[in-house]
């Protein structure tokens, strides 16, 4: 029973380690810092700045009544706000760059630019020396 359980823990262990487990994890939390930052721009910038314009400080109290029923619409439109502004900066700050990245790679490989060598891992480049040896011991 306690080797089931070491063998457990190892494996568990070894999911925990994966590179896509821990990445995942990495974009979750870096994804809730830029969410906190990119609503308190809207709160602090965006929002003042629509306030100027159109009178309103906070939209978080606007509401309106349908036979006693209320309708908090203002919240809605700073979830709103909120959603664009943070599309806006993955667009500007992730997709756009990504985009012109793969650009400027597709441009070089059409002008006849060697392609970036592919990084392979050490099972692969121990399984390339096991076939060369191979082929040699064949052809001699």
């Amino acid at each position: 029973m306690a080797e089931t359980k070491k063998g457990l823990a190892a494996e568990f262990r070894e999911f925990l380690m994966r590179g896509n487990v821990v990445e995942l994890a990495v974009a979750v939390v870096i994804g809730t810092a830029f969410g906190l930052v990119v609503k308190a721009f809207v709160a602090d910038i965006i929002t003042p700045i629509i306030a100027a314009i159109f009178g309103k400080p906070d939209f978080g109290g606007l509401t309106f009544t349908i036979h006693k029923s209320r309708f908090f619409y203002g919240d809605f439109i700073n979830n709103v706000i909120s959603f664009v502004a943070i599309a806006a900066a993955v667009f500007f700050f992730v997709v756009k760059p990504i985009n012109y990245m793969a650009e400027r790679r597709a441009r070089a490989r059409a002008a006849g630019a060697e392609p970036e060598a592919a990084t392979v891992s050490d099972e692969a480049a121990l399984l390339a020396e096991i076939r060369d040896l191979l082929r040699q011991r064949q052809a001699s």
